[in-house]
């Protein structure tokens, strides 16, 4: 059966990929502070990634994982948190664990490694000089289940970023996910993230035509097929996580539109700016 031709949304033209700050500028810094974004904005970053999660007193944080014991060193899990809870931790020594005792070391301001709200985030980019768009990865499975979209289209709503020409775009792996918030804003960009080659030909059928696809750059190496096929079908294609000269080549030939990156500083740099 023929499929609909796909219907592209209108998009600025670019002579390169858009680089996205994957969690902030995350090689150097902690991610997902403060900080690592605005060491991102400093370093020309054209849009930030951010992964949220929902509190248990309704707050969207950007937190990756579920539990908390890899960038806190604290048991528990954020959906069982209060905000005020997570606000007493420390979100970022464990990047550099010995800062303290470097005497060179720049000071560290305690405000910048606490955990940090989506509401902050896009505060900070509403305020910057210049565009800055924002790709905000809903993270599933979770006990709230769609409130998580809900709420995250509430909170771009605030800022009149759930409609056309919003420079916020939101992503997941859940196809689910991506449905809600095609059902609650319309308007607004959708990417649906790809684990692993071989889950696309199962996704290609459900996926709207006008969605962008995210695969991941291991998946493009191993499986060139997919970067191929995504190319034939006309689809606009994001990667994750795109760090090495290497592999922003591959992204390169497959003519991606965006590389979602922890060093937007030397991407940016590999592309001439």
């Amino acid at each position: 059966m023929r499929r609909t031709p796909r219907t592209r949304r209108d998009r600025t033209p670019r002579d390169r990929p858009q680089v996205v700050a994957h969690r902030g500028s995350s090689h150097e810094t902690a991610e997902h502070t403060l900080a690592a974004y605005v060491k991102a904005l400093d370093e020309g970053a054209d849009a930030l990634e951010c992964d949220v999660r929902l509190t248990a007193d309704g707050h969207l944080v950007c937190v990756h994982d579920r539990d908390l014991r890899r960038t806190t060193s604290t048991p528990g899990l954020v959906s069982t948190m209060n905000l005020a809870e997570l606000d007493e931790l420390d979100f970022a020594s464990w990047k550099n664990p010995w800062s303290e005792l470097d005497d060179e070391a720049p000071a560290r301001d305690p405000d910048a490694g606490k955990v940090l709200t989506l509401r902050k985030l896009l505060e900070t980019v509403a305020d910057y000089d210049r565009r800055v768009e924002l790709a905000v990865e809903t993270k599933h499975p979770t006990r709230y289940g769609g409130l998580v979209e809900r709420r995250l289209v509430d909170v771009l709503g605030d800022f009149g970023w759930d409609k056309p020409g919003s420079p916020a775009r939101v992503m997941s792996f859940s196809l689910n996910a991506v449905n809600r918030v095609r059902r609650l804003a319309p308007g607004l960009d959708v990417v649906i993230l790809v684990e692993k080659a071989h889950h696309w030909p199962v996704l290609r059928p459900v996926v709207g035509d006008d969605w962008i696809v995210g695969p991941g750059i291991k998946e493009l190496r191993d499986h060139p097929g997919l970067g191929r096929h995504l190319r034939k079908e006309g689809r606009e294609i994001h990667v994750w996580t795109v760090n090495t000269a290497e592999d922003l080549d591959l992204c390169l030939d497959l003519g991606v539109t965006a590389v979602i990156s922890d060093r937007p500083a030397y991407m940016l740099e590999l592309l001439g700016r």
